[in-house]
Parts: structure tokens; C-alpha cells; sequence
């Protein structure tokens, strides 16, 4: 009975043990036979066998391949604990010192051969009986090779990579080229082989995954031929192009402060080299003018990206975010396209005032494009650009319009002319705003009543309807103290600046000595002789009054409504955020699996005749036109690709990249 069962629980060790050595003595033929046919043999194959012995030498190979098998058979018969164990020790001595056995097998096959042939045909059953199954029949089939990973629930999707285009070799070797590497042709589907271990049950080998290139394949959309709205095609005439790239590239510490939000993510591609490498691969590969940087760590920046980012060609600058915060908003230009006018950080902070004590910062800047020499005497318009990175939380709206308010001031400031009209200008970065919420409309229409709505309800990320208290917004949104006015100016911009302090000396008070009202004699004046007794006499020449100076408010460009905020800078969005050919909405980012827009760049814009605005044309009118963009991502293509960050892409956000053309003029 105690035999029966121990050979029964050895089976499965028999299975194991014959598909093991089928694998094994069929490399070691095939390494024999082509050493063998080569006509200079060195080494313990010297003395193998050609020509027409090359069949004695595969019924000896058969025939050691037949020896393992009669050693854990024949345990069995005697002594199945002990034999098991030494045939388990032959296996691992054969697989772990395959050249050693190789070496002294020669020797040893003329003596061992009757004596285990001998035993066989002790047998009571047949070997096929025994084993129960024919032998396997090799199956070409997709190679896959584990990586070690972390043991938590969490990485179970990441356990196992396929390797059929991707070599385990090229990942550890540099994982950003492999990122972005072109995959090989993939290999034909075949019929999946039946799982051969019975104790793992149904566990099949995943399918082959699509190289991620293909699947977040995005395309450029190009608009320089099509015609705008008076039938002309842009491109007419000189015109000086350019590109721009808004992107969000993760910081580090972010990143690992919220480690909650990537766990669906490999540790090896949250790796900041890893990123890194993947990031400047990226901004080569699209090579913008003018590149604009979200959520940028300030060690990395000064170490790294700046120094990388030079040698590329631009030149750089960077606003850390105030307080404790260690990321910040990038502006990077190539000074051989345009020419630095000024350059103004923005920081949105305010002792003192509980609506602005966030450390989000903005960026802005004035740029002159340089026309080639080759255009004569012609000059371009400046370009304003900037960048900021707007509060997250869904619930302060409050704070997020009382921001973008001050950004939209400093814009209206630095874009400014001589003549009250504005440079083209270019807004970009991350919003935390969804399209066509209140706060997205503010910037594409210029106008917003916000008086009395939901401080939620101004990006629209989330709904906190269902909440019994709800912050609303009240008029005015920032006190006077801010010296920002309704219409998203400074105060001083749109006030005639007074040409000094009135200063309140001997000379300005003695204008006022024997004016009207100080020659009158003051009701309730005690009369005293040679004191009060006298009324002053006015010099000759003397005015009875005094012109003072108007004290008056002057009344502001655009009238002021209560509960109401404007802008008057005309912008639109490159971006529409829908994808026709998809039907769905597009995608810059992916919290928690929910794809959703809060990236944007936004561009001047006029308006059409009688003020009539069509959001539907994508082509300006002036001197700022979009030549074309590149097109967005879908959440169902996100998904596809196990979301942000990816091993393709290396932040949590898509970046933005746009065409633009400005007008070149005579003088």
C-alpha cells in the first residue's frame, strides 16, 4: 500500500523529469551533430562519430536519455524515498553541469548500457504505460521571461513581460531607447499549447501586447491648407512659424508623496533616471521653439534638465513655487528664434489674504521672433507667452479665478502697446479645469458672473452637489487691496499716474494763509484783546481761494458690474476636446483611471465682425494663426496602454504641441 502511494506521488516527478531531459538531450543532439559536421572538432567532441555512424550516435544518445528514466523507475521498485532523491540530485547535477557530463559520458556508456537495459526489462509495465501520456510535441510559442518585482497585490499585473519584440537584455540596458525604439516585426500567432502541469490548473500565457508606440499613436493635424474665414489660405506672404509644447512632466517628490496614485504602474518606469531619459527623448523628437514646463523639481531642474535642455539649445527660465513647495512652472526658448524682451514671474501668494495663501506661481514672458536676413527690412510683432500651473483642489474655485486673475493682469501688463492694443499672446499650462466649466469659459469668452455659485462648481473636476454646505461665491471676489479691478487690470494700468505725492510743507500750507475761509471768524471764538480781537487783512494780489488739485477717482477703462470679473485678451483654445474619428472626449490626463482635459493652450484670437464669435474656426484672423497641432488621446486608448505613466510615456500627463505662424510685415 505504502509503495503504491509513494508511486503515485511520483508521477508527476517522472512527467517533469522526461519533459526536462526531452528538452535537454534534444540541444545536446543538436550541438553534437553540428559540431560534428564541422571539419575542425576540438574539445571532448573530437571524437564523435561522422558520416555514416551519425545514426550510431543518436541511438546512443536515445539511450542515455532512456538512462534517467530507469533510475526513477526503478526507485519505485526498492527504495523510493532514497532513489528519489538521488535521481532529483542527477537531474540538477545534469542541468547545472551540462560540459562535465558531456565530458566522461563517452566513458561511461559502455559500461552502464547492459546493466540499465537489463533493468528495464525487469519492469512489469511498459515505460509508456507507466508515464501515461505520449511524449509532448515541441510548440513554437511566444517567449516570456519573469522580472522581478514587488511582492504586493498591487503588482500582480506586472509580474511578467513579454519578450517576443522586446528583449529582457534591452530593458535592462536602456529602457528609455527601448521606449521609444521602433518594435520589431511581430512574430505569427500560433495555436496556444495545452498547459502542461496539472497543479496550476487553467493558467494560460497571456497574449502578446501591442508595443506601445502603436497603441498611443498620435497624429498631426495640419491646418496651413485649409482656408479661413475670408476664403484665404494662411501662408500667404511671408509668415514667421514656430512651435510650442506645454507639458507637465511629473515631479519627482509629488509623485512619491501620492504613491497611492501609481500603483497600477511598474517601479522600474517611476524611476526618475527612467523618466528622465524618456523626457528629453521626447522634446527631441518634437523639437519645439518654445517649450513650457509644469510640475518642475527644482533640484532636477538646476542638475538635469537645464543643463540637457542647453545643450539642446534653449535657453531657460524657471519660477519655483513659493513656501516649502520644491517644483515650479519652466519657460524655454531658442535664442536663435526669438529674442528675450522681458520676462515676469508671477507669484500668486498674498500675506495676509486667506483667498490667495496657496504657492502656485506663474510665468510670463515677452519675446521678439528674429526674421532671417534674407526677408530686408520687415519686422514681427512681440509674442507674450505664459505658463502657470493653477491650484488643484476642486472645492477653492474661489482661489483658482482669484489666480487666474492675477495671471491675466501681468499678461494684460506685459502685452500691452504703445497704442492700448495687445501683442498676440500665447496661455498655456495645467488649469485644473475641465472644459466648459465656468472657469474654462471665463478665458475663452472674457466674462464670467460668479456671483453666488458653488466655489466647486468653477473648474467642474468634481461634483460636491450632494454636500450640505457648499462655499459660494460672494462680490467682491478680492478686496481692493490686491490692485487687480474687475476687468483683470491693475489699477494703475488703467488710472493716469499722478506725477509725484503731494507733500504737505511751509510753502503748500501758506497757499491757504489768507484764503476765504481763513479770513472768517470761527463761530464760538472766545474774544481776547490783541489775540482775537482782529480780523486779518489779505495782501493785495492775493486769490480768495485756492485751486486745489481733484482728489477724485478717475473711472476705469471698462465699467465695473458687481459680481462680474472680464478680460479683454481674446483667447481661444488650440485644442477642441472631442475626437470626431473616436467619438469620445479627449484626454490629457488620467487620475485614478478617469481620463479627463485640464491641459490647455490658449492663443489670441479675434473676434469676428459685429462681435460674433465662432469657436469652430481654428484660424485667427490677425497676426497669430494655428498651423496645426498634435492630436489628443482618448481614455479607451489610455486604458489600452495601463493608463500614465506608461513605459512610453514617462509623466501622468499628455503634453500639449502646437504650430503657430505670425504675420511679417514691412516698416
Amino acid at each position: 500500500m505504502i509503495a503504491s502511494c509513494l508511486c503515485y506521488l511520483l508521477l508527476p516527478a517522472a512527467r517533469l523529469f522526461r519533459a526536462i531531459s526531452d528538452a535537454f538531450f534534444t540541444c545536446r543532439k543538436n550541438a553534437l551533430l553540428a559540431k560534428s559536421s564541422s571539419p575542425q572538432v576540438e574539445g571532448d567532441f573530437a571524437m564523435a562519430p561522422r558520416g555514416p555512424d551519425q545514426e550510431e550516435c543518436e541511438g546512443l544518445l536515445q539511450q542515455w536519455r532512456e538512462e534517467g528514466l530507469s533510475q526513477v523507475l526503478s526507485a519505485v521498485s526498492e527504495d523510493p524515498l532514497a532513489d528519489k532523491a538521488l535521481a532529483q540530485s542527477r537531474l540538477s547535477f545534469l542541468m547545472d553541469n551540462p560540459g562535465e557530463q558531456d565530458a566522461t559520458s563517452e566513458d561511461k556508456w559502455s559500461s552502464r548500457q547492459l546493466s540499465d537495459l537489463r533493468t528495464a526489462e525487469t519492469l512489469e509495465e511498459p515505460l509508456p504505460q507507466v508515464l501515461g501520456e505520449a511524449p509532448l510535441s515541441e510548440v513554437e510559442a511566444p517567449l516570456w521571461a519573469t522580472v522581478p518585482v514587488q511582492t504586493g497585490s498591487q503588482y500582480e499585473d506586472c509580474a511578467v513581460f513579454p519578450v517576443g519584440a522586446l528583449a529582457t537584455e534591452q530593458w535592462e540596458e536602456d529602457p528609455a531607447v527601448m521606449a521609444w525604439s521602433i518594435a520589431t516585426e511581430p512574430m505569427p500567432q500560433q495555436e496556444t499549447p495545452i498547459w502542461p502541469f496539472e497543479s496550476l490548473g487553467q493558467l494560460q500565457p497571456p497574449p502578446m501586447e501591442i508595443p506601445y508606440h502603436e497603441i498611443l499613436w498620435r497624429e498631426w493635424e495640419d491646418f496651413s491648407t485649409q482656408p479661413d474665414a475670408q476664403g484665404l489660405e494662411a501662408g500667404d506672404g511671408p509668415q514667421f512659424q514656430f512651435t510650442l509644447m506645454s507639458y507637465n512632466i511629473l515631479a519627482q517628490d509629488l509623485m512619491q508623496q501620492s504613491s497611492e496614485l501609481y500603483l497600477h504602474c511598474h517601479p522600474d518606469i517611476l524611476n526618475w533616471n527612467y523618466r528622465f531619459a524618456n523626457l528629453m527623448q521626447e522634446f527631441q523628437h518634437w523639437d519645439p521653439d518654445i517649450l513650457c514646463l509644469q510640475e518642475v523639481q527644482e533640484d532636477h531642474y538646476w542638475e538635469q534638465l537645464e543643463p540637457a535642455l542647453r545643450m539642446m539649445g534653449f535657453t531657460c527660465f524657471y519660477k519655483r513655487r513659493t513656501g516649502c513647495k520644491m517644483d515650479g512652472c519652466a519657460v524655454c526658448y531658442k535664442p536663435t528664434r526669438f529674442r528675450l524682451l522681458c520676462a515676469s514671474p508671477v507669484e500668486y501668494f498674498r500675506p495676509g489674504l486667506e483667498l490667495l495663501n496657496r504657492d502656485n506661481v506663474g510665468l510670463v514672458l515677452l519675446l521678439q521672433p528674429l526674421v532671417p536676413e534674407g526677408l530686408g527690412q520687415v519686422s514681427v510683432a512681440p509674442l507674450c507667452v505664459a505658463n502657470t500651473h493653477v491650484l488643484y483642489n476642486p472645492r477653492r474655485g474661489d482661489v483658482k479665478l482669484a489666480q487666474m486673475a492675477i495671471l491675466l493682469a501681468e499678461v494684460d501688463k506685459v502685452a500691452r502697446l504703445s497704442d492700448g492694443s495687445h501683442c498676440p499672446i500665447i496661455l498655456c499650462g495645467d488649469l485644473n479645469s475641465v472644459p466648459n466649466s465656468p472657469l474654462y469659459n471665463f478665458i475663452r469668452d472674457g466674462e464670467l458672473h460668479y456671483n453666488g455659485m458653488p466655489a466647486w462648481k468653477v473648474s467642474g473636476q468634481e461634483d460636491f452637489s450632494h454636500q450640505l454646505y457648499q462655499r459660494k461665491l460672494q462680490a467682491p471676489l478680492w478686496p481692493s487691496s490686491l490692485g487687480i479691478n474687475d476687468c483683470c487690470q491693475y489699477v494703475n494700468s488703467c488710472h493716469p499716474k499722478r506725477s509725484e505725492r503731494r507733500k504737505y510743507g511751509r510753502d503748500f500750507l501758506l497757499r491757504f494763509r489768507f484764503c476765504s475761509i481763513a479770513c472768517q471768524r470761527p463761530v464760538g471764538l472766545v474774544l481776547m484783546e490783541g489775540v482775537t480781537d482782529t480780523k486779518p487783512e489779505r495782501p493785495a494780489g492775493w486769490a480768495e481761494s485756492v485751486v486745489e488739485e481733484d482728489t477724485s477717482e478717475f473711472e476705469p477703462v471698462f465699467p465695473r458690474t458687481i459680481g462680474t470679473i472680464q478680460h479683454c485678451l481674446h483667447l481661444t483654445s488650440v485644442y477642441t476636446h472631442f475626437l470626431p474619428q473616436h467619438g469620445r472626449p479627449e484626454v490629457t490626463t488620467m487620475p485614478l483611471g478617469l481620463g479627463m482635459t485640464v491641459d490647455y493652450i490658449f492663443f489670441s484670437d479675434e473676434s469676428c465682425e459685429n462681435g460674433n464669435r465662432t469657436d469652430d474656426r481654428l484660424v485667427r484672423d490677425g497676426t497669430l494663426k494655428l498651423l496645426g497641432r498634435l492630436s489628443l488621446l482618448s481614455e479607451e486608448i489610455l486604458w489600452a496602454a495601463n493608463g500614465l505613466p506608461n513605459p512610453f510615456c514617462s509623466s501622468d500627463h499628455l503634453c500639449l504641441l502646437a504650430s503657430f505662424s505670425m504675420e511679417v510685415t514691412a516698416p
